[in-house]
């Protein structure tokens, strides 16, 4: 395929997955136009990763620009598809041969529990938010919901993020701890070190302050807990060595974070006291046959608050067929919707995980599917005239009348003014 740009591509989100399909894109030459809901474009590695992986952030965010910043990248930020652009008008009327749906997965999955809805914000809580409040709280122009790392809370879920909500919990109690005593607690520093070396060093210990911290309830076993994925088709020997590793790495964020599990748990209702929620009843279940049983018998349990930390699903947009939490996908290799012939779905949008890594490889594979097959031979591209120079004029005109609405000029100079000094 020649690189003559005569193929135009709408990527929708410019995170993670959305720069790595558009640097795919604007290698070969296509007019590339990346729309992207929030000023910057770093989603769940800004709003998601907790703000300890300083390191991990700052190189996730110089890779997403660089990505973004190259000439045929067009940026369009603080433009919500669904909400300020149509979907179906963008696939169909803009003039861009290819859509490429990479808009992550912003919503907790909600809490299977009777009324859950009912009691947010009255004791329960969504990792989401919590974890957006806790990366974003110190700004001083931060204005979204307030939460509190509080002892003695519930986690409820499974898997990386919930280990990284319950460490979350028990790093703010002991920076607190610590600050209360005179001691600056710098936050990557206590992570790195571990709460138990660090509460050492000052003569402290986690029951000296008296804190229960997080306890994570979780409806498996702990070598259950996807904290590494398990090849498909593994045998017995894999399966033991990666059960292993599993519970081994549980093991060491426990002892390093001081935070509880209790496996074989599973959400069956909330406790509630004076109109707010006091804890959670768990059924106790068990496993047979690789098979997850639950029992009659039921645990109670009492906290100051319980999170809700079980994955995360799609925004709704408007258009775009549901199956249950999920898009209603006919192809979930290439996250095709049978109702849009021209767009593609790539990054934790189809895949459901929040790994960086896992929503990068995802997106490679469908950005090069796309360059390398799909503009090529599909029947319906086919049918569209290549990017002659007037339809190149009218796509970017429309563009550019969207980044004029939100004054944007160029990607340097509003990133740039986009992250406040307090950013990181």
């Amino acid at each position: 395929m020649s690189d003559d740009g005569s193929f135009a591509v709408a990527v929708i989100g410019g995170a993670t997955a959305g720069a790595e399909a558009a640097d795919i894109f604007a290698k070969r030459g296509f007019l590339t136009v990346v729309f992207e809901q929030n000023a910057r474009p770093y989603g769940k590695v800004e709003d998601g990763l907790p703000r300890w992986h300083a390191g991990l952030r700052a190189k996730e965010y110089a890779a997403i620009d660089t990505k973004l910043g190259q000439p045929n990248v067009h940026f369009v930020p603080c433009t919500r598809v669904g909400r300020d652009i149509d979907l179906r008008e963008l696939a169909e009327s803009w003039g861009f041969h290819c859509v490429v749906l990479a808009n992550g997965a912003w919503r907790d999955r909600p809490l299977s529990v009777p009324d859950a809805e009912k009691w947010l914000g009255k004791g329960l809580v969504y990792q989401n938010p919590f974890i957006y409040w806790f990366n974003h709280r110190h700004e001083a122009g931060f204005s979204g919901t307030r939460y509190e790392a509080l002892d003695d809370t519930i986690v409820v879920g499974g898997g990386l993020a919930s280990i990284d909500v319950s460490k979350a919990i028990n790093l703010e109690l002991a920076r607190q701890a610590l600050e209360k005593r005179g001691v600056h607690a710098d936050l990557e520093e206590l992570e790195v070190k571990g709460i138990p070396k660090e509460l050492e060093k000052h003569g402290l210990g986690w029951a000296q302050l008296g804190f229960k911290g997080a306890t994570l309830f979780y409806r498996r076993r702990p070598e259950d807990m996807p904290l590494v994925s398990m090849p498909d088709g593994a045998d017995e020997k894999t399966r033991a060595k990666i059960e292993k590793t599993r519970a081994n790495m549980l093991e060491k964020a426990t002892s390093k974070f001081l935070f509880k599990v209790r496996p074989l748990r599973a959400p069956h209702s909330l406790l509630i006291e004076n109109d707010r929620v006091a804890g959670m009843r768990f059924a106790v279940t068990r496993m047979e046959g690789g098979k997850l049983v639950q029992t009659d018998e039921l645990e109670e349990v009492r906290g100051s608050q319980v999170i809700s930390s079980i994955g995360s699903i799609p925004e709704p947009i408007a258009g775009v067929p549901m199956k249950g939490e999920l898009y209603g996908y006919s192809d979930w290799d290439l996250g095709r919707l049978p109702d849009f012939p021209t767009l593609f779905a790539a990054g934790n949008v189809v895949t459901g995980k929040g790994n960086i890594v896992d929503s990068r490889k995802h997106a490679r594979h469908v950005g090069e599917h796309v360059r390398d097959h799909y503009l090529s031979l599909a029947e319906r591209v086919r049918e569209l005239e290549p990017l002659a120079a007037p339809a190149r004029d009218a796509l970017l005109a429309r563009v550019r009348e969207r980044q004029q609405k939100v004054s944007f000029r160029d990607y340097e100079s509003w990133i740039r003014a986009a992250r406040p000094p307090e950013f990181v």
